[in-house]
C-alpha cells in the first residue's frame, strides 16, 4: 500500500503478496528437488549433500512463507503498527506522539533509493517502519512526520531521486575498467582454454578435438573482453526538467551520452529485471525511432511507479503514451 497523499495519515506496508511468496517458494523448491537424485546413490557424500540441500531448500520455502506481513499508520498523533503472519492473527500496537523522541531516516545499503524511519522511543527502544514507499517525495514526507511529532533536529536524508532536486539521479556514474584489469581478464581467458590441451599434452595423451577448439575460443573471449569489457559499466541516468541525459560508455573507455525528451517517447513502461518485484524493477522507455533505454535498477513496483510518474510530469510525456 503506498503513503497516502489524499489524506492526513502515511500508510507504509512491507511484506510480498500471497502470489509472490508461491513463486519464491516454488523456485526454492525445484533448486532443492534437484539435488534428490543424489538419495538414491551409495555414495556418502552425495547423500549427505542432497539432505543439507533439501533441508535448506525447505528451510527456505517455511521462512518465505511464514515471514509476517506490515502495515504502519501513521496518524498526527499516533502510530499503529499491524503485523499478521500468514496463518497468524493480527498483532497490533498503538505508539503515542508523547512516547516519540527521536528519528532517523537512514538509506539502505542494498538499494541507494530505499528510507526507512526509525522512531526512538523514550523507553530507548528503536522502531524501524517499512519502506517509504513514494520515494521521490521522501523528504516532504520526512518533514511532515517531524513537524507532526514536534521531532527537533531530524537531518534531512539524501535522496538522488526526490522530486525536490534540480536534477533526479538513477544509477552511478560509469567509469571505465583498467587497462591492467581487463589484461588479467583477457589472460585468464586465454589460460582457462588452454588448460585441458594443455594437461592432454602433459599427461602424454592426444588432445581430442574440443580440447583444440577451446583455444581459438578463448582467444576470441580475450578480444571479447579487451574491446568490449565496458559496455557492462552499466547507465546513468539524470533526470530534468524536459530531457533525461543517459550517460554510459562504448567498449573502449570512451564516454557516450543520450538525450531522451518527451515528444521523442512512443512508451514508458515499468518492468522487471530479476525473479523479485520487491528489488528488481525499472523504468523502461521506447522513443518512436525505435530505439530503447531501461534504467538501472530501482528497486520495489510501488518505488519504481513513483519514479516513472516523476519522469512522466518532468518530461511532459502524452498520456497515450504513458503505460506506468
Amino acid at each position: 500500500m503506498a503513503d497516502a497523499t489524499t489524506s492526513t495519515d502515511i500508510r507504509l506496508r512491507e511484506g510480498s503478496s500471497i502470489a509472490q511468496r508461491l513463486v519464491m517458494s516454488g523456485f526454492a523448491a525445484a533448486v532443492a528437488l534437484c539435488f534428490t537424485p543424489g538419495l538414491f546413490t551409495q555414495d556418502i557424500l552425495e547423500i549427505v549433500i542432497s539432505v543439507v540441500a533439501l533441508l535448506v531448500g525447505a528451510g527456505f520455502v517455511v521462512g518465505i512463507m511464514l515471514a509476517p506481513a506490515v502495515v504502519w499508520i501513521i496518524t498526527p498523533n499516533e502510530i499503529l503498527i499491524g503485523r499478521q503472519s500468514p496463518f497468524g492473527k493480527l498483532r497490533t500496537r498503538i505508539v503515542a506522539k508523547d512516547d516519540i523522541t527521536g528519528l532517523q531516516v537512514p538509506g539502505s545499503k542494498r538499494v541507494k533509493a530505499r528510507f526507512q524511519l526509525v522512531f526512538t522511543l523514550a523507553s530507548g527502544e528503536r522502531l524501524t517502519s517499512p519502506p517509504i514507499a513514494d520515494v521521490t517525495h521522501v523528504r516532504d514526507t520526512v518533514a511532515r512526520i517531524a513537524a507532526q511529532f514536534e521531532v527537533p533536529n531530524v537531518e534531512e536524508p539524501v535522496n538522488p531521486l526526490d522530486a525536490s532536486n534540480p536534477e533526479m539521479h538513477l544509477g552511478e556514474p560509469p567509469e571505465a575498467f583498467s587497462a591492467r584489469d581487463i589484461r588479467i581478464v583477457s589472460l585468464v581467458a586465454v589460460a582457462l582454454s588452454a588448460v585441458p590441451y594443455a594437461y592432454k599434452l602433459w599427461r602424454g595423451w592426444p588432445p581430442t578435438h574440443v580440447d583444440i577448439l577451446l583455444l581459438p575460443l578463448g582467444v576470441i573471449a580475450a578480444f571479447a573482453v579487451h574491446r568490449y569489457a565496458n559496455l557492462v559499466t552499466g547507465a546513468f541516468w539524470i533526470i530534468r526538467e524536459g530531457d533525461i541525459r543517459v550517460e554510459r560508455l562504448w567498449g573502449d573507455g570512451t564516454p557516450r551520452a543520450d538525450h531522451i525528451e518527451g515528444h521523442e517517447v512512443k512508451t514508458i513502461t515499468l518492468d522487471r529485471r530479476g525473479r523479485s518485484e520487491d528489488e528488481h524493477c525499472i523504468v523502461t522507455i521506447r522513443l518512436r525511432s525505435g530505439r530503447r533505454f531501461r534504467s538501472p535498477r530501482i528497486g520495489s513496483r510501488v518505488e519504481a511507479r513513483a519514479v516513472g510518474t516523476e519522469i512522466v510530469r518532468r518530461l511532459g510525456i502524452a498520456a497515450e503514451s504513458n503505460k506506468i
